[in-house]
């Protein structure tokens, strides 16, 4: 009896468990599917407008000028003042050092003195062919003289009327006056000779006079335009040699950079230049404005491209030589573009827009940089339209589909 009672009291319990529950899910409200509810994510938007645009591209160049004075020392001689330090601004015409001119006038008077003394020497010779002009005459006559003695004194041999000894001394006067006039004609043949001579010493003497006058006028030396010292390697009281630097300055209106022009870019900047274009670029410097304009690309190039050289329209009293400058160059116009900020650009070719409340993927071509106050992406694609809404808020899970809608 007992047990029967041990089986019976777990059954029972587990058909009265069985029973409650049929009975609590037989009666239980039934709810309802929980509902999925797609995240919708808040971007901003740029509205676009499709215009001929320049895109830009950033270049780093070094300051530099073509026209840059080394002057230096016609001659051995002492600096007696330096009148300008390194970095001062100069004009034209100004006096910028000096040299002792003690070491340049003694050598400025005797260039003078053989100068003159050649030109004394021309002058004696001149007089002295029309002396030997006028002796000629004189001295043929004599010679004809002489002769016509020999010839009568041979009518005396003849006639046995004259002495041999007389005979003699005819024939030897005549022989004399005949070396006489043969030697005055080649005194007179020989003039234009001697005179060419002279005339040699002389210009050589006044070169060497205007070379000693030119080193004595450079002594004293004086800027050739408005410009910038750029270097001072002398002080008062030093001695300095032929050739030896002075001082150093440059022109600031010639001022211009040297920019490396990446190879990808340089035959469409070699186009327009050859038609024509002119390129302009900007820079900050010292918060103001510098502007430039390509002027000329050098006739070197290499693997990594070429060297473009940047005329500075403005803003060149800011610069100084070996400064590098980052400037932005506006490249040739491109239609159809549209300027976008660099987040919203996706792998380097693809946006998204906003359509009816889904970001959509389009594919575009990048132009290169522009730059409005702020550095963006030019960029076109046949897919974007005037009035399109761009994303320009950078999404990490950005895909085509997405629910998007912009921030007020």
């Amino acid at each position: 009896m007992a047990s029967k009672r041990r089986i019976f009291l777990p059954m029972a319990v587990l058909a009265v468990g069985v029973g409650t529950f049929a009975y609590l899910k037989s009666t239980a409200r039934e709810q309802p599917a929980a509902e999925i509810k797609e995240r919708v994510w808040r971007v901003e938007v740029q509205e676009i407008t499709l215009r001929t645009l320049m895109p830009t591209l950033t270049l780093y160049g070094q300051v530099e000028t073509p026209r840059r004075l080394k002057a230096a020392a016609p001659a051995d001689a002492v600096v007696e003042d330096v009148l300008v330090r390194e970095g001062d601004r100069v004009t034209k015409h100004q006096l910028l050092v000096r040299l002792d001119e003690r070491d340049f006038l003694p050598r400025l008077r005797q260039a003078r003195a053989e100068a003159e003394e050649l030109r004394a020497q021309i002058t004696s010779e001149n007089n002295r062919y029309r002396s030997d002009q006028n002796a000629l005459r004189h001295e043929e006559k004599l010679l004809a003289l002489a002769r016509a003695e020999v010839k009568r004194n041979q009518a005396l041999q003849k006639r046995q009327l004259g002495a041999e000894s007389a005979l003699d001394r005819a024939r030897q006067d005549a022989a004399r006056q005949a070396l006489t006039v043969t030697a005055r004609r080649y005194s007179i043949d020989d003039h234009r000779a001697r005179l060419e001579q002279l005339k040699a010493r002389r210009e050589r003497a006044e070169a060497r006079l205007q070379e000693t006058a030119l080193e004595h006028e450079r002594s004293s030396v004086r800027a050739p335009y408005d410009g910038i010292v750029a270097a001072v390697a002398v002080a008062a009281g030093d001695r300095v040699k032929r050739a030896d630097i002075l001082l150093e300055m440059y022109s600031v209106e010639d001022l211009e950079v040297r920019a490396r022009i990446p190879a990808p870019y340089q035959q469409e900047l070699l186009r327009a230049q050859n038609d024509g274009k002119r390129l302009p670029g900007s820079a900050e410097r010292g918060g103001s404005l510098v502007t430039l304009h390509l002027d000329r690309i050098s006739g070197q190039a290499s693997s990594s491209g070429v060297d473009g050289l940047f005329r500075i329209d403005q803003g060149a009293e800011l610069l100084r030589t070996g400064q590098v400058l980052r400037f932005q160059l506006q490249r040739p116009a491109q239609d159809n573009a549209v300027a976008v900020p660099y987040q919203a650009v996706y792998g380097g070719d693809r946006i998204y827009k906003l359509v009816e409340g889904r970001m959509e993927g389009v594919k575009v071509e990048p132009l290169g940089g522009y730059f409005d106050g702020e550095e963006k992406l030019l960029v076109r694609s046949e897919a974007l339209s005037t009035g399109d809404q761009i994303v320009i808020t950078h999404l990490p899970n950005a895909i085509g589909g997405l629910r998007a809608e912009a921030a007020p």
